[in-house]
């Protein structure tokens, strides 16, 4: 299926539920065709995209550019791949912080969740951590630990958290000529922070995207990776709420975004506590995003 098509049928309809911490989808369809949500069998990135020595896992999947070098998305694993029924499903978890919300940490907000990623470990579910690189300077101890352990990998939500297409929900925005550039900023924050699981994956703050977004995202080099399931966890206090929305839109090879921070998501550690053990019962598999996209 057209991956815009996708864009407007899917996530347009979560928008709405994520706009509290500026994860929805501006409601516009892309005028030019890009490619599939299949990978293509290739699996090597450009050196654009590469982080720096030490801070890149080996052979990561990733998908051809689209037509005239655009960025090319991935939403879930493509019905037609000859594992499209098998029962995995990849969480992810989006680890957000501002370029201007240091003051905020300095008074004691937590844009971190150490317990989440403990809860993670301890049930040992394989997850993709798509991280900004102000997230990675703040807690450059929480990204190296991340960033080192196998259960784990990271990925890019750009640097700042501000948004590649206007309007999206209040969002700054960075300036086209300055995408690829802040991009590869977030890869040497978790070069610098001494992270090894690092994907050439990217994520657009606010799910917020067009044309000429992947247009300027082209020389950085990464697949940008969506979601079909919307945990729907921002600013959420009711764990089984979010658990409810998850284990109601899971299907083999769903993508799932939740997030990995305290005060934007206080409810996400108890409702994975529940969802971890409710899909494994159904069958279920939990792959990181490389795995899923190598399917």
């Amino acid at each position: 299926m057209n991956i815009y098509v996708r864009k407007v049928a899917v996530l347009g309809l979560l928008g709405a539920a994520l706009v509290g911490c500026g994860e929805g989808v501006v409601p516009k369809a892309a005028s030019t065709p890009a490619t599939g949500d299949t990978p293509s069998p290739r699996a090597s990135t450009t050196a654009a995209a590469r982080p720096k020595p030490g801070a890149e896992p080996a052979a990561a999947p990733t998908m051809a550019p689209g037509p005239n070098g655009l960025t090319p998305v991935y939403t879930r694993r493509a019905a037609s791949s000859p594992r499209s029924a098998e029962k995995v499903v990849a969480l992810t978890f989006d680890a957000d912080m501002t370029a201007d919300q240091g003051p905020r940490a300095a008074r004691g907000e937590r844009f971190d969740n150490p317990e989440l990623i403990a809860t993670l470990r301890r049930l040992k579910v394989d997850a993709t951590v798509f991280m900004t690189g102000r997230w990675a300077e703040e807690y450059p101890d929480q990204a190296r630990s991340i960033g080192g352990d196998p259960l784990f990998e990271i990925a890019n939500h750009s640097y700042g958290h501000y948004a590649f297409a206007s309007p999206c929900y209040g969002l700054p925005t960075v300036a086209g000529p300055d995408m690829a550039a802040d991009v590869r900023r977030a890869f040497d924050a978790f070069r610098d922070a001494g992270a090894v699981n690092v994907v050439p994956y990217f994520r657009f703050p606010g799910g917020c995207y067009d044309d000429a977004a992947l247009r300027s995202l082209g020389p950085a080099g990464v697949t940008a990776v969506q979601w079909d399931v919307v945990g729907g966890d921002a600013f959420a206090k009711d764990a089984d709420a979010v658990a409810e929305q998850v284990l109601d839109g899971v299907r083999p090879g769903s993508l799932v975004v939740l997030h990995c921070t305290r005060s934007a998501a206080p409810a996400t550690e108890r409702a994975i506590r529940r969802i971890v053990p409710e899909l494994r019962a159904r069958g279920y598999r939990f792959v990181k995003v490389s795995e899923l996209m190598r399917g």
